[in-house]
């Protein structure tokens, strides 16, 4: 159950987190509505092919990604959105598009967009369409250790 690993993981690096659960919802701006988060603090796990390996952007909820700026700062020759054949068996026991941004949980590269750096506290999807967790953008970072790039348009 990828809820129970993410909270096992948080709980062993000592991180103090809110779990939120909600009605279903599958957009982020529905989950940030859902949830009663403010949409520039929801964290949006997009999955891309950077040159032919997976990785996450994580942008608010508000935001839509921009490849061109993301292929830009990743210098990659090839990125494009991966499509979900492609990386549904990455993601075990996740429903899809719920996906958190963790992608060190995933061995995948995290890209974050620096709107969603601003933020003192986030919140994601935690593998399902009906649970959030918010937590500090400090433990995210400390955790995760994103590049943080300009990846969005409004």
């Amino acid at each position: 159950m990828p809820v129970a690993k993410l909270k096992s993981f948080l709980d062993d690096h000592e991180v103090k987190y809110l779990s939120i659960t909600h009605s279903k919802a599958y957009t982020a701006m529905d989950v940030a509505e859902s949830a009663h988060v403010k949409g520039r603090e929801v964290a949006k796990t997009v999955v891309v092919k950077v040159d032919d390996h997976l990785a996450m952007a994580v942008l608010p909820a508000t935001r839509k990604v921009d490849l061109d700026l993301l292929r830009r700062g990743t210098g990659a020759v090839n990125l494009d959105l991966a499509r979900e054949p492609e990386f549904r068996s990455d993601f075990p026991g996740c429903e899809l598009g719920a996906m958190p941004p963790f992608g060190n949980l995933y061995r995948m590269d995290v890209f974050v967009d620096p709107r969603l750096a601003s933020n003192e506290e986030i919140a994601f999807n935690a593998g399902s369409h009906t649970e959030v967790v918010r937590m500090r953008y400090l433990d995210f970072d400390r955790l995760v250790h994103p590049r943080t790039l300009a990846l969005s348009a409004p």
